[in-house]
């Protein structure tokens, strides 16, 4: 007998009495993941607290943060002073408006309240949809399974009963209203659609406010050298994509730093050197006095004035791998003074030189530091145009696992940080629109105009995301909740009221973008959804997978087969399809959903729920395999691989293991319950959550990653050494039909509407869906399956 073989029967015969009953290497493996679980989430507060390992991310987090926000002050005064300074005291009334605007909405609504609700470390408006969506069944989708709940991560421990009240109230009517459920979807990918708007309109705005300041040196630039210079810069940014960014950290973070240096002395010297006395802009007397004296013109400048605190959406989306203490450390001690200085020294310039408005930060820097500064700024706002980028690359990967966007080809840039991506369909349109933007819009003013609406819906939606965080998932004081709601959302009304009333001369045009963002999303999701449904009302029976199995017609032949379908409950009614064309099934048929959770990452050990399809003897599974929504998929080698080991593995639990009254399978009751203890507290799951009965998965894979003992009963002492050796030849019969070869067959399938179904629903599913389809990548691809390996079978459904 083969040397492996004979260890591992060992290891089944090798019984601890002490522990019940338990395996040695079973118990030891389930010892191994608790103890491990707990070791790492010491060790990731250990880390928090180590001021060392804060200092190296808060560094860190200067490159990749800070770029957006820190190139502000190259636009904001000469975009709001648009027709001129009218009055001396307006430059300190538009001060006092940056000044507690950027403290308001960046320093406390971003950085010391919204990083607290990060999903595991991803911030933005996906990660709090995301949070939304694990305590409240909100997708619209229906593959909701108990099993996921179980996830390391997924749930949250309970508050005091008024608040848990509060919050079981508001998920009840999540959960019932589908106006509610539409409605919060539609929020989340309008924000997502000005993300992405916002990151074809950052590189222009950023790029050319830099470029522009040549011409303090070359005054005889025309505007349209300027615009083209800035063209060809973009260009090249978006070239470079494709090489990644996983050093960008420590690469981009000294020059961040070097430029907020900079740009902060400078400030400093302007406002000694100029005029001291604009510091009155802290008292809030100046913002009244502001606006009675320029009325309407004072209104309507504040949309201008918002854009000092662009850049802070991507500073809450691209949180990564940064503690919160990090980035609060660095963003008070290194942008947050170096900001308002450069704003503060601006201003100091302007009351003394008011016609140069149009060029106001490089006519402010000093003439011997003019290249440096030129130069810097030119860095600095690439590297910023670059952190939106990354976010856009990002948030279209989020909402392929959300279902909400075509199949695109994303790479991953970076085997050492898995959040690096770049996905070269989507860089080629940013780049295209970008250049299209520069080109036609030619100034600052114009592009920020446009640029104005992306930040201020961003930021009314984290707003009211927020809310729904704070009361679902925090449960906290009703009073506080009330008092950010009220705040925030009134004074971001405010500023949203200029930006629509100058809609026509900019905003337009992220809106119009994002409108055809958004049309793709609801599309694509509108169909997914109703895929879905039309596969699980025409699931295969079991009686009818049993009849099509035993059939006489049908062949088997050697190897593995993968069947990959969407349905994470029951057969798809396309397998019935492929038996009647193709009457052969392979030794072992295992059927593979692809499922994503609102979860940023699924460990491995917790990826794969198995469940053995009627008739044993026929080897048939159904399997599906969980990802986060920041996991990547494995390439089709490594997860074969994978997925057979865990087969295996389930084999052997599921004859090893047996509890009767808790072992969920084929013929359990539909009002029978189950509940475990999980080490951050109680969690009860009941059958009746299910989808049905009939597809649940067995309770041994959800269990074993949680203590060994809450595992059903081994009765391995039970089992002679013939049951023990059967279960032996079932993995190695596993092991050798791999061997033999596996096929993977896709599901094409072509969705059409009935024949009586209204014009819109024609044009939507018959047109603009399938075009959708056809002109993107194929789903082959996106699952890195060899070509020579697959089978594709069509089949066309009616919806």
């Amino acid at each position: 007998m083969d040397p492996g073989v004979e260890k591992k029967k060992q290891q089944m015969e090798l019984v601890d009495v002490e522990s019940g009953g338990l395996p040695v290497e079973r118990q030891d493996s389930l010892f191994r993941e608790a103890v491990r679980a707990e070791h790492a989430g010491a060790a990731h507060w250990d880390e928090q607290d180590s001021w060392g390992r804060t200092m190296s991310l808060a560094f860190q987090c200067v490159g990749i943060l800070y770029g957006d926000i820190g190139t502000s002050p190259l636009y904001v005064y000469s975009s709001t002073f648009e027709h001129g300074i009218g009055h001396p005291d307006d430059v300190v009334g538009v001060l006092s408006l940056i000044v507690y605007s950027f403290m308001l909405f960046t320093v406390i609504k971003i950085v010391f309240v919204a990083l607290h609700a990060n999903d595991h470390g991803d911030g933005g408006t996906f990660a709090l949809y995301s949070l939304i969506s694990r305590h409240a069944k909100v997708s619209l989708i229906p593959n909701h399974q108990a099993e996921d709940e179980l996830i390391s991560g997924y749930s949250s421990s309970g508050k005091p009963s008024a608040t848990l009240r509060r919050a079981h109230w508001l998920k009840q009517l999540l959960e019932a209203s589908k106006a509610a459920k539409i409605s919060l979807f539609l929020l989340t990918i309008l924000a997502i659609a000005m993300v992405i708007s916002d990151a074809v309109l950052t590189p222009p705005i950023s790029v050319l406010s830099a470029v522009g300041g040549l011409r303090e040196k070359v005054p005889h630039l025309t505007t349209d050298q300027i615009v083209w210079i800035t063209v060809a810069i973009l260009v090249v940014l978006f070239a470079i994509q494709r090489y990644g960014t996983d050093k960008v950290g420590y690469s981009f973070a000294p020059i961040i730093l070097l430029w907020l240096l900079l740009i902060g002395a400078t400030g400093l010297y302007n406002l000694i050197k100029h005029d001291i006395s604009v510091l009155r802009a802290f008292n809030p007397k100046y913002i009244i006095d502001y606006f009675r004296r320029n009325k309407k013109e004072g209104w309507v400048s504040l949309g201008s004035i918002l854009l000092c605190f662009t850049g802070s959406e991507a500073l809450f989306a691209n949180l990564g791998y940064f503690s919160i203490r990090s980035i609060q450390l660095s963003f008070s001690f290194a942008l947050l003074p170096s900001v308002l200085l450069t704003y503060i020294g601006q201003a100091a310039f302007l009351s003394k030189n008011p016609k140069n408005v149009a060029n106001t930060f490089f006519a402010a820097t000093p003439i011997s530091l003019f290249w440096p500064t030129f130069i810097m700024a030119i860095a600095a706002s690439i590297i910023g145009s670059q952190a939106m980028i990354s976010c856009a690359f990002a948030t279209v990967s989020h909402l392929q696992s959300l279902s909400c966007f075509p199949r695109v080809k994303i790479l991953h840039t970076s085997k050492r940080f898995p959040g690096q991506l770049y996905i070269p369909g989507v860089n080629f349109l940013l780049c295209v629109a970008a250049c299209v933007v520069t080109v036609s819009f030619k100034t600052t003013v114009i592009i920020g105009k446009a640029h104005e609406i992306c930040v201020i819906l961003v930021m009314i939606i984290t707003t009211l995301l927020m809310t729904i965080v704070m009361l679902l998932v925090w449960k906290i004081n009703i009073l506080w909740v009330a008092l950010f709601f009220i705040t925030f959302t009134s004074t971001e009304a405010v500023y949203l009221s200029p930006v629509l009333y100058k809609f026509t001369h900019g905003p337009y045009v992220p809106v119009a973008m994002s409108v055809v963002l958004m049309v793709v999303m609801i599309v694509w999701h509108y169909v997914h959804v109703k895929r879905y449904k039309y596969e699980l009302e025409h699931t295969v029976s079991t009686d009818k997978v049993k009849e099509m199995l035993e059939s006489h017609d049908l062949k088997r032949v050697r190897g593995v087969a993968l069947f990959y379908t969407e349905l994470v409950q029951g057969i798809p009614p396309i397998f019935p399809h492929l038996i009647e064309k193709i009457p052969t099934i392979h030794s072992v048929l295992v059927f593979i959903s692809i499922k994503h959770l609102p979860v940023p990452h699924v460990d491995t050990s917790e990826r794969f729920l198995f469940r053995q399809v009627e008739l044993k003897d026929y080897k048939v599974f159904r399997c599906v395999a969980r990802y986060g929504y920041r996991d990547s998929l494995e390439e089709a080698k490594d997860f074969v691989v994978t997925l057979l080991e865990n087969l295996q593995d389930y084999i052997r639990d599921v004859n090893l293991y047996t509890d009767e009254p808790h072992t969920i399978s084929a013929h359990s009751s539909c009002n029978h319950s189950f509940s475990w203890e999980k080490p951050s507290g109680r969690y009860a799951v009941h059958a009746e959550d299910m989808l049905t009965p009939i597809e649940s998965f067995s309770e041994i894979t959800a269990l074993s990653n949680y203590g060994s003992d809450r595992l059903p009963h081994f009765k391995a002492s039970k089992m002679n050494m013939e049951e023990l050796a059967k279960i032996e030849q079932e993995q190695m019969f596993i092991e050798k039909e791999m061997e033999k070869g596996v096929v993977y067959i896709l599901g094409e399938t072509e969705v059409v509407v009935r024949p009586h179904s209204s014009l819109l629903k024609k044009i939507v599913v018959n047109y603009v869906y399938s075009f959708l389809r056809k002109n993107f990548v194929q789903g082959q691809k996106m699952l890195f399956i060899p070509h020579r390996q697959l089978l594709k079978v069509g089949i066309s459904y009616e919806i």
